[in-house]
């Protein structure tokens, strides 16, 4: 018997594994990175990817806009990087008041002074403006529709500003194949339409066909919605991209700087030599930590470890899941999804209805449970998810003796310490 420490919350809990049960652990890489986060940055400010560098190119009285993350994304460091990146922008003689920072906030809520603060750090937030992008009620400009339909509409801002410039981090995105790149703009400054039209393409065109297969972490090949997204953002023509990707301790490791897309491609290859761990087999039992506080806050952020769990567990496997969830489900429709339509097929109905980002999180974490036993320990109250299919335990025991009644004691096991960011491929 081996045993292992996971994080949950802002604590660590343990759990004994059989070892002869156990294939191995899966968890980022130490891959040879830059030693320090400036480094990485100013290296890729210095070494753009398929464009010009952005030093020099504002001149003065041109209007910058910088679109970066809201703080449901706070991993991404933003306030590392972004006043070396405008200290950058303003080699060309631009002025503080001529550069400002619209959050893409997609379809999430307004954040507050203090949640600005954060984002941009004390010294920048004293000296420019920060919007929100608020996307049913900001004015937006109209550049078309795209071939898949999708409306193509953005905050107005960052249309008339002369210069577009988009950050962000990079990991595995389970609809987009990774985030980062074009995901600033679309969802992070469209209009709701845009967003929702563009979402849609996650499931398969006939009804009753549920997900597209290909719509998946990882993978942008013949993805509708990463193919859409271009489509849309390229209507736009943004004029820098600067990308961060986070090493195995959660500082920036790596920095992409240059071209929208170019420079997004090699960003991409990087995520995958930290985060894609390469499987022989899949598991009887996979056990996932959620990777604790604040990627476990809620059950809606939780969704990234139960879908990467899932890459590694047998058809009628059993995943546990170690979330702690100390604010419920994160999401109404989340919550609506699983708790008011008992099935796959009403929950798909719903979904075509009237599509959100949120209501599909519900309907894929719903055919996870149908083809998986689900097991999660958490904080929740177990009520909150009665009939959903999600077995609730308050400890990690009681979670194993549950599984083990069910399937046995020698259970093929993948253990995952950084669930929320490892993606299992089979090998092939």
């Amino acid at each position: 018997m081996s045993k292992y420490s996971l994080k949950f919350d802002r604590e660590k809990i343990d759990l004994d594994i059989p070892e002869d049960n156990l294939l191995g652990v899966l968890k980022s890489r130490e891959v040879p990175c830059a030693a320090t986060e400036e480094e990485a940055v100013r290296k890729a400010l210095e070494n753009p990817i398929g464009s010009p560098g952005i030093g020099g190119r504002v001149k003065p009285g041109e209007k910058v806009c910088i679109v970066t993350c809201d703080l449901t994304r706070a991993w991404q460091r933003t306030h590392a990087y972004l006043y070396l990146l405008v200290e950058e922008i303003k080699k060309g003689g631009a002025k503080d008041q001529d550069i400002f920072f619209l959050s893409g906030t997609g379809t999430h809520r307004e954040q507050t002074a203090a949640e600005h603060k954060a984002l941009l750090g004390e010294e920048l937030y004293a000296r420019h403006k920060i919007y929100d992008h608020r996307c049913g009620i900001d004015e937006m400009a109209d550049f078309g529709t795209t071939s898949y339909g999708t409306p193509i509409r953005f905050n107005k801002k960052a249309a008339e500003a002369d210069h577009l410039i988009l950050t962000g981090g990079i990991v595995y995105h389970f609809m987009a194949g990774w985030s980062g790149g074009r995901k600033a703009v679309l969802p992070g400054i469209a209009a709701y339409e845009t967003i929702m039209a563009n979402h849609v393409l996650a499931l398969n065109p006939p009804p009753g066909k549920g997900r597209n297969p290909v719509c998946r972490s990882g993978n942008v090949e013949g993805n509708p919605i990463h193919l859409d997204m271009v489509e849309a953002v390229s209507k736009l023509n943004p004029a820098f991209l600067l990308n961060v990707v986070m090493n195995a301790q959660g500082k920036i490791g790596w920095a992409f700087a240059g071209d929208w897309q170019k420079a997004h491609a090699p960003a991409r290859d990087a995520v995958d030599s930290v985060d894609a761990i390469e499987i022989p087999e899949k598991a009887d039992l996979v056990v996932a930590s959620a990777c604790g506080f604040p990627k476990d806050i809620n059950f809606y952020q939780t969704s990234k470890t139960i879908f990467n769990a899932e890459e590694a567990v047998k058809p009628g496997g059993a995943i546990l899941i170690l979330s702690a969830c100390s604010e419920g489900f994160g999401d109404e429709e989340v919550q609506t999804m699983l708790m008011n339509f008992k099935n796959s097929d009403d929950r798909e109905t719903e979904l075509r209805r009237e599509f959100s980002i949120a209501k599909h999180v519900g309907y894929c974490i719903g055919e996870t449970a149908k083809y998986c036993d689900f097991h999660l320990v958490t904080k929740m109250e177990p009520d909150l998810l009665k009939g959903t299919g999600i077995n609730v335990s308050q400890t990690v025991k009681e979670a194993l003796d549950k599984v083990y009644a069910k399937h046995g004691r020698s259970l093929s096991t993948w253990l995952m310490p950084q669930g929320a960011n490892t993606l299992p491929k089979i090998s092939v």
